[in-house]
C-alpha cells in the first residue's frame, strides 16, 4: 500500500478527536448545572457529591486502564474505553434524581478514565523524544476544544430539544470515532501505510528489544522518584482543572447573572486561552530542545512559566461585577494549567519505558483524580455555607502550582531520558 507521509501526525489527530469528545461529554452536566439545580432542587453540596462520584470511578479505574493499556495494547484497550464512556454519557438523559446523575457520572469516569494513559501511550510509541512535547500539547487540546465545543452545542440543543437530547445526542459522537480508530489505528511496526523513513524517524534514539519486553509490575514503579513527582504534581493541580470544567458555569450563575445562553462567549474565551497555552507550552518545550537546551532545563523553565501565569487568579474575587476581568484572569490561569499539563504528562514519556507508559500515567491520573475527590465536596459544602464565596477557592488554586513545581524539582533535580529499548526505569 502506498505510504501516507507524516502519518504520524494523523495518529495525532486521532488521539485530539478522542479528547475533544472526551471533555465534551464530561462537560455537559456542568453547563447544565444551573438548569438542572433550579429544575431537580440541587444543593451546591448534592453536586459536589455528584462529582465525587466521577472523580471516584476515575481514580479508580485509572490504575486498572492504564494497566490494561500496557497488556492488551493501545488499540483494543481504547476501543473499549470509548464504547463505555459514550453509552454512559447516553445514560444520563434518564436520571431524574442527584443518586441517578452520581450513578450515571461514575460510569463515565469509569470509561474516560482510560483517555490519557492510552494517548500518553500512543506519542510515546509514534512519536521520538523531540517531537512528542509538540505532539502531547495537541492531543492536549482537544481537552480544551471539547469545552469550547459545549458551550455553543449544548446549550442550544438543550433549550430547543431538552436537557435529555444534550445528554444522547454527545454521547453518540463517540461511536463515530470508534470507527476511525478500528479502520486506521495500528502500531507503527504493523502500520501498513508508514514509510520506513518515517520508521527510523519514529526510532530516533532507541533500538527495538531482541524480545518483546513485559509491563512492569507496580512494585518497581512505586519505587522510582518519577513516578511520585508525576503523582504529586497530578495530585494538587488537577483539582484546579476540574474545578473549571465543572464549576464555572455556576459561578457565573451565581457571581454574574449569566443564564444557560449567556455563557457561550465567556467560556469559549477562557477555553480559547486553555487551547493556546496548551500548544504553547508543548512549542516552548520542544523549541528550547531544539536549541540544545538540555531535557531538564527545557522541561523545568517551561513548568515554571506556566505555574507562575496561574498566580494572578487569586485576584478574581477582589473584581467585584467586572465579568470581564475574571474571564481575563481565569483565561491566564487555564492557559498556564494546559501548558503545565502538557510537560508533567511529557515528563512520563521522558523518564518511562513505553511498556510502562499507561501504567505510570494511570497511577498519576488516579492520583489527580483523588486531590478531586477530596475537593469537590469540600468545595460544596463551603459555597453553601458561605453563601457562594468563591474568593478562598480562587486564592488556593493560584498557589498550588508553584508547590507542585517544587515538589517535583525536590523529587527529581534532573530529568535524564530513558533507554526505551531496555526499558529501564530511572528519574530518581
Amino acid at each position: 500500500m502506498t505510504p501516507i507521509p507524516n502519518l504520524r501526525w494523523y495518529i495525532c489527530g486521532l488521539l485530539f478527536l478522542a479528547t475533544t469528545i472526551n471533555y465534551i461529554d464530561r462537560q455537559v452536566l456542568g453547563l447544565l448545572k444551573p438548569m438542572l439545580a433550579r429544575e431537580l432542587n440541587w444543593s451546591e453540596t448534592e453536586y459536589g457529591w455528584i462529582t465525587f462520584s466521577f472523580q471516584t470511578a476515575y481514580a479508580l479505574m485509572l490504575l486498572l486502564s492504564g494497566r490494561a493499556l500496557d497488556l492488551i495494547g493501545t488499540r483494543a484497550g481504547f476501543a473499549i474505553a470509548i464504547i463505555v464512556w459514550s453509552v454512559a454519557a447516553m445514560a444520563h438523559a434518564f436520571a431524574r434524581t442527584a443518586g441517578g446523575f452520581a450513578a450515571a457520572r461514575f460510569a463515565l469516569g469509569a470509561g474516560e478514565a482510560a483517555n490519557f494513559p492510552a494517548c500518553i501511550k500512543t506519542v510515546t510509541e509514534w512519536f521520538p523524544a523531540r517531537e512528542r512535547a509538540l505532539a502531547v500539547g495537541i492531543l492536549n487540546s482537544g481537552s480544551n476544544v471539547g469545552a469550547i465545543v459545549a458551550p455553543l452545542v449544548v446549550p442550544l440543543i438543550a433549550v430547543t430539544w431538552g436537557w435529555q437530547a444534550a445528554f444522547v445526542l454527545t454521547g453518540a459522537v463517540g461511536f463515530l470515532w470508534l470507527v476511525l480508530w478500528l479502520w486506521f489505528y495500528r502500531k507503527p511496526e504493523d502500520h501498513p501505510r508508514l514509510a520506513a523513513t518515517e520508521l527510523a524517524f519514529i526510532r530516533e534514539g532507541r533500538e527495538a528489544p531482541a524480545v518483546p519486553l513485559q509491563p512492569l509490575p507496580w512494585s518497581r514503579l512505586f519505587a522510582v522518584r518519577a513516578t511520585w513527582a508525576f503523582a504529586l504534581g497530578k495530585f494538587l493541580t488537577d483539582p484546579v482543572w476540574w474545578f473549571y470544567l465543572f464549576w464555572l458555569p455556576g459561578f457565573l450563575d451565581r457571581t454574574h447573572g449569566l443564564n444557560i445562553l449567556q455563557m457561550g462567549v465567556p467560556l469559549i474565551t477562557i477555553y480559547l486561552s486553555a487551547d493556546a497555552g496548551s500548544i504553547a507550552g508543548g512549542w516552548l518545550s520542544s523549541t528550547l530542545l531544539k536549541r540544545g537546551w538540555s531535557l531538564n532545563a527545557a522541561r523545568k523553565t517551561t513548568m515554571l512559566i506556566c505555574a507562575l501565569m496561574v498566580v494572578p487568579v487569586m485576584l478574581v474575587s477582589r473584581l467585584g461585577d467586572n465579568m470581564w476581568g475574571a474571564v481575563a484572569l481565569i483565561s491566564l490561569a487555564t492557559a498556564g494549567h494546559q501548558g503545565w499539563s502538557t510537560n508533567l504528562f511529557t515528563v512520563v514519556s521522558d523518564l518511562v519505558p513505553s511498556r510502562a507508559v499507561g501504567s505510570v500515567v494511570g497511577i498519576g491520573g488516579t492520583a489527580g483524580a483523588i486531590g478531586g475527590m477530596v475537593t469537590a465536596p469540600l468545595i460544596g459544602y463551603w459555597l453553601d455555607w458561605s453563601g457562594g464565596a468563591y474568593g478562598p477557592v480562587f486564592l488556593c488554586f493560584g498557589t498550588v502550582y508553584l508547590v507542585a513545581f517544587g515538589v517535583i524539582h525536590l523529587l527529581i533535580p534532573r530529568f535524564t531520558p530513558v533507554d526505551q529499548s531496555r526499558g529501564d526505569l530511572r528519574g530518581s
